[in-house]
């Protein structure tokens, strides 16, 4: 049996964190350490009421609409925080969608999992870039999954047309992130 040793958080007062998918899971868990540490957080969720319902369980944090499988919901979004003119010190890119049984598509007409799962946060984090240069201290995270390991970018399939794998397309998608990330660190 090991020990886990405690994620020390350090004072966020008066930052602005922004996380998708924070309704449940991770991105609830993340918003709860985030907003104990003092950092104003934006519950960035697709379903208002799951979205109330973890601000109410968080005792705080603002729910604000954005679909990441929806391209005209991400620029929303982001002009809204654009027009609030607020740096966004931390961007958690945490919402995704993992191996539907059947293929799916975006509202865009991209994949479901490849529209949303990196599409989605590749537009999200281009369009907050303004406010995230603004901050003193910018941080993005991009979620991935070890199914990164398994992924290849089919550049002649990449919407999964020809051929769905569950899997394959989820790995894919989360292969992406992984370099994009890459690439935005760099």
């Amino acid at each position: 049996m090991s020990a886990t040793l405690p994620v020390v958080v350090p004072d966020l007062s008066g930052r602005l964190a922004v996380i998708t998918g924070a309704n449940s899971g991770l991105g609830f868990g993340l918003a709860q350490r985030i907003s104990a540490a003092g950092a104003d957080v934006i519950l960035a969720v697709r379903n208002r009421a799951k979205g109330d319902d973890a601000a109410a369980r968080l005792g705080a944090g603002r729910v604000e609409l954005v679909d990441l499988a929806s391209l005209q919901s991400i620029r929303a979004f982001a002009d809204a925080r654009i027009a609030e003119g607020r740096p966004v010190d931390i961007l958690i890119n945490n919402a995704g969608v993992m191996a539907p049984p059947k293929r799916g598509v975006t509202v865009d007409g991209f994949e479901l999992q490849f529209g949303g799962n990196y599409l989605g946060a590749f537009a999200l984090t281009g369009r907050l870039l303004p406010l995230l240069r603004k901050a003193e201290h910018p941080r993005v995270t991009m979620l991935s999954s070890i199914y990164a390991r398994r992924g290849r970018l089919d550049f002649d399939d990449l919407q999964s047309e020809k051929k769905y794998v569950p899997y394959t397309a989820y790995g894919q998608s989360k292969l992406a992130n992984v370099l994009f990330a890459q690439e935005l660190h760099r």
